[in-house]
């Protein structure tokens, strides 16, 4: 299993993404990190679901744009 610290470099987004732009998401719970399976928008300072437009009730510690094996999901 990734440590933390490791899992955080590898979402290596800062600030908020750029407006409509989907992106992967790391979040943290008290089991540790986990990338959601879906990809999300940051709208009007809350994260939510890019498809069904559901916020996103975990705990985001770092975003990403989308790696190329994520593409074609």
């Amino acid at each position: 299993m990734a440590t933390r610290e490791k899992r955080l470099a590898q979402f290596d987004g800062h600030g908020s993404p750029p407006p409509g732009q989907p992106v992967e998401v790391l979040c943290e719970d008290h089991s540790g990190t986990y990338k959601l399976p879906f990809a999300c928008l940051y709208v009007e300072g809350h994260w939510r679901n890019k498809e069904s437009g559901a916020s996103i009730e975990a705990t985001v510690v770092g975003w990403r744009l989308p790696r190329m094996e994520s593409v074609g999901r």
